[in-house]
């Protein structure tokens, strides 16, 4: 039976939680410390060390980044300061245990692949992750898929819209988020956006109140205040929603998968999310696609990315000791890697 860490990093917060056989156990959540690379790693150090119990078998970890899993090099990150970053000699030196590197997303997606008793369920299944940026993760054949450098699943930079008024050329690339991409459209930034350009327009709404009291008006609000029946709150969750339903469509057109799972900060938004995402993806599938593909919001919730770093230190520990992922039971079937040609 391995005992392993999982760690969630993401731009706004740090969840490390333990894994001990099938007994996956609480999460500790801390504010995501961003002032340097050496800050930040210090930070995991000593929040793995508050979790982890005599017996540590490996730690898993997903980061909002591009990562060269063989090595557990960073290669690139747009909101924490690992840009370069080899991050798993560097904590595995730190931690003294393996550690195992890979896309928050990516190890959401294998969560999500995974019920409730770790049983793998879903063979084909792509995930999108919606928080502080926009990620996705890919699930093909039961097994993660990373492409040929890593990187595959950058589903938030896909562009889902784009000015082709000019007469002469598309418009020039700017720093990422692209200008029309997923992310742009449909991350927490954008909802915020729509959150202050909502409480400017409708002074008399709750965000309008909000923002006249000097309190945050951000995405957190426009989902709450939507709960509770205000109109102009309504009408961003729903172009947000919307937003994210052609993140869909354009995910079922590339893999047509079994499921589509909405995940990260953006499940708390609930059916108010799912209902128009859905209805906007089946518009923009092309006929034919999609006939056998669910989508649903995240089962795990937002313990998606620990449960999967999780399993993914856990899978790693099976292949090294030659065993098969899978006890008695029949539940936790590990993933196997499949790469692009």
């Amino acid at each position: 039976m391995s005992s392993v860490i999982g760690v969630d990093l993401g731009g706004t917060k740090v969840a490390v939680a333990p894994l001990v056989g099938r007994h996956f156990g609480e999460s500790e959540v801390v504010p995501t410390d961003r002032s340097g690379s050496g800050a930040l790693i210090d930070q995991l150090v000593a929040t793995v060390g508050r979790v982890r119990g005599e017996q540590l078998d490996a730690i898993g970890i997903g980061v909002p980044s591009i990562v060269e899993f063989d090595t557990g090099r960073v290669v690139s990150s747009v909101n924490i300061p690992l840009k370069d970053v080899p991050l798993r000699q560097v904590l595995g030196d730190r931690l003294g245990v393996p550690v195992f590197v890979d896309n928050d997303a990516t190890v959401a997606a294998l969560a999500e692949a995974h019920d409730a008793e770790l049983r793998l369920v879903a063979h084909n299944l792509v995930m999108i992750t919606v928080g502080t940026g926009v990620g996705g993760g890919i699930v093909l054949g039961g097994r993660i898929y990373r492409g040929a450098t890593g990187g595959a699943g950058e589903l938030g930079h896909t562009i889902v819209g784009m000015d082709l008024s000019g007469s002469s050329s598309i418009p020039a690339p700017t720093g990422f988020p692209q200008p029309g991409s997923l992310e742009h459209a449909a991350a927490g930034h954008a909802l915020d956006r729509l959150a202050g350009d909502a409480a400017d327009a409708h002074p008399d709404s709750t965000l309008g109140r909000l923002k006249a009291e000097g309190k945050p008006v951000l995405g957190a609000e426009a989902v709450q205040a939507a709960e509770h029946g205000d109109e102009a709150a309504q009408q961003i969750i729903e172009i947000w929603a919307e937003r994210v339903g052609i993140g869909i469509a354009n995910a079922i057109n590339t893999f047509d998968p079994e499921e589509v799972v909405i995940g990260g900060g953006a499940a708390r938004a609930g059916e108010r999310l799912l209902e128009t995402a859905q209805r906007v993806a089946r518009g923009y599938v092309v006929p034919g696609l999609g006939r056998r593909t669910s989508i649903r919001l995240a089962w795990h919730g937002v313990r998606a990315g620990v449960l999967g770093a999780a399993l993914l230190a856990a899978h790693e520990v099976e292949e090294q000791t030659g065993g098969s992922g899978v006890d008695g039971s029949g539940a936790f079937v590990g993933e196997k890697e499949v790469r692009g040609s």
